[in-house]
C-alpha cells in the first residue's frame, strides 16, 4: 500500500465532494474588485465566471488533493466523482479540471462529457472552460464546437476558439450549415466565427497601418 492511501481517505474525500452544496449552498461567488484583479493577475479570472459556491468548494477540494495524490489513485478518484456524480458535482468537476495537476490525463473524461445529453453538464466542458482549447486534440475539439452550433450555445462562450480554428473546422461547419440548409432549418448566425475568412478580416481589422 502507497503512502498515499495510507493518509488519504478517499470514502471522506466522495462525502465531502457530494455535500459541498449542502455545506455551502449555490450562492454566487461575489468576488471583490480586488479579488477580480487578483485571479486576473493569475490568469484566472474567465475561469470563474458565473461559479457558486459549492463549485468553487469542490474545484479547490479536487485541485488541492491533485497536489498530493499519486496519478493513478487520482485517476480513479476523479474518474469515480464523475461516474457517481449527479449533475452538479459533474460539472464542478468538469470547470475543476484546468486546475487539477496533470490535467491532460483527463483528456478522455471530458471529451466522454461533451457526449452527454444534459446542456448543464456540457456547458461546463464547453463553455467558459479554458481546458479543451489547452488539451483536446483537433478532432475532439471540432466535434464540440460542432455540438455547441447543434445545441445552440453561443460560439463566442468557447475559450480559445480563435487560436483552434483551422480549415477542417471550417470545413465541418460549412456541411453542418449545408446540412441544415437542406432540411429546412436555421444556421447558427454566430457559424462565421469558425470562417477563416473571419480570422483574414480580424488581422486586417487589427493591423497597425503603416
Amino acid at each position: 500500500m502507497s503512502e498515499a492511501s495510507t493518509w488519504f481517505d478517499r470514502d471522506r474525500f466522495l462525502a465531502t465532494f457530494t455535500a459541498a452544496t449542502r455545506a455551502l449552498g449555490k450562492a454566487p461567488l461575489g468576488l471583490l474588485a480586488d479579488e477580480r484583479d487578483a485571479l486576473k493577475a493569475a490568469g484566472v479570472s474567465g475561469a470563474v465566471d458565473g461559479w457558486r459556491l459549492d463549485e468553487l468548494g469542490r474545484a479547490t477540494m479536487v485541485a488541492l488533493v491533485s497536489r498530493s495524490l499519486p496519478a493513478p489513485e487520482l485517476d480513479l478518484l476523479l474518474g469515480d466523482c464523475y461516474q457517481q456524480g449527479d449533475s452538479r458535482e459533474r460539472q464542478s468537476l468538469l470547470r475543476a479540471l484546468p486546475f487539477v495537476t496533470g490535467a491532460e490525463r483527463f483528456v478522455p473524461l471530458a471529451v466522454d462529457a461533451c457526449r452527454t445529453n444534459e446542456l448543464p453538464v456540457f456547458e461546463a466542458i464547453a463553455c467558459e472552460n479554458p481546458y479543451p482549447a489547452a488539451h483536446f486534440p483537433d478532432l475532439n475539439f471540432n466535434q464540440m464546437v460542432l455540438k455547441a452550433m447543434f445545441l445552440g450555445v453561443a460560439l463566442a462562450r468557447i475559450v480559445g476558439l480563435e487560436q483552434r480554428r483551422s480549415s477542417e473546422l471550417a470545413r465541418m461547419a460549412e456541411d453542418f450549415a449545408s446540412e441544415r440548409r437542406a432540411a429546412g432549418r436555421s444556421v447558427p448566425v454566430d457559424i462565421g466565427l469558425l470562417s477563416l475568412e473571419h480570422e483574414h478580416e480580424h488581422e486586417r481589422a487589427t493591423r497597425i497601418p503603416e
